[in-house]
């Protein structure tokens, strides 16, 4: 069940870190922030970031149990 939970929580940070460091125009290294166009509009994005991401909150509220 908290792994549910988690997966929100990686999306938001991995948004809020790939627009911050995508919009200046870096690519991360290794976080590799690759912009999507979704229609109209434009979302950054790290695969790598998300896993981490949800990975560490997953952790988090499995400490917290």
């Amino acid at each position: 069940m908290e792994f549910f939970k988690a997966v929100p929580l990686g999306s938001i940070l991995t948004y809020v870190v790939a627009l911050v460091i995508g919009s200046q125009g870096r690519s991360g290294g290794y976080l590799n922030i690759f912009r999507a166009d979704i229609y109209q509009y434009d979302l950054w994005w790290s695969w790598p970031l998300f896993f981490a991401g949800t990975g560490l909150a997953w952790g988090l509220m499995i400490m917290q149990r």
